[in-house]
């Protein structure tokens, strides 16, 4: 999570939303984004809905703005990776065009 928000400026720049989602609760989310000074949301998945659409584990996703799913990093999550792969989906949504 810190190297989300290390990074924020860039996924900023790139007009990429950053979201965090577990099935802790919205207090405990809280929590957790004051001790690590997050200032992205962090979704409480406590019923797991989100889990049962995305699966559970640890994984990173970029989704385009028509809800698309279009890359998938499960593991830890490489940012300079995230951000190479929505360069490249903007670049090909511009080509499209």
């Amino acid at each position: 999570m810190q190297a989300f928000q290390k990074e924020q400026p860039l996924f900023e720049k790139q007009d990429a939303q950053v979201l965090g989602v577990s099935s802790d609760t919205v207090a405990t989310h809280g929590e957790f984004a004051k001790e690590h000074g997050l200032s992205f949301p962090l979704v409480a998945d406590e019923d797991g809905k989100v889990q049962k659409l995305y699966g559970a584990g640890r994984a990173t996703f970029v989704i385009d703005k028509a809800g698309i799913i279009r890359h998938i990093q499960r593991g830890f999550p490489d940012t300079g990776k995230l951000l190479a792969q929505i360069v490249k989906l903007q670049e090909e949504t511009v080509t499209q065009m």
